[in-house]
């Protein structure tokens, strides 16, 4: 009984804290944001170049190779495009 009272006693002088953030949130944010620009930036240049390559196979005759390169930039950007959408529902 005495061994409540004091539990009682105790948890009423403990206030409810207020959460803040970390304090290098703010910079792991930012490089967050230029990772995923960068992400982007990648994809587009494969797609652009495997386009690029697509068109001179076809111009010289050689074998097609660039249509799995265009392939695996499209399903890398799918993967990317996927992570940076589970990272947002995480962090938010």
């Amino acid at each position: 009984m005495i061994l409540a009272a004091l539990h009682e006693t105790v948890l009423a002088q403990v206030g409810n804290p207020t959460p803040e953030p970390p304090p290098v949130a703010d910079k792991i944010l930012q490089l967050g944001r230029y990772f995923t620009w960068l992400v982007q930036l990648s994809g587009i240049t494969a797609i652009t170049y495997g386009g690029g390559r697509f068109a001179w196979e076809k111009w010289s005759g050689g074998g097609l190779q660039s249509p799995k390169m265009v392939a695996s930039a499209m399903a890398g950007g799918a993967v990317a495009t996927s992570a940076g959408t589970i990272m947002n529902s995480v962090v938010s």
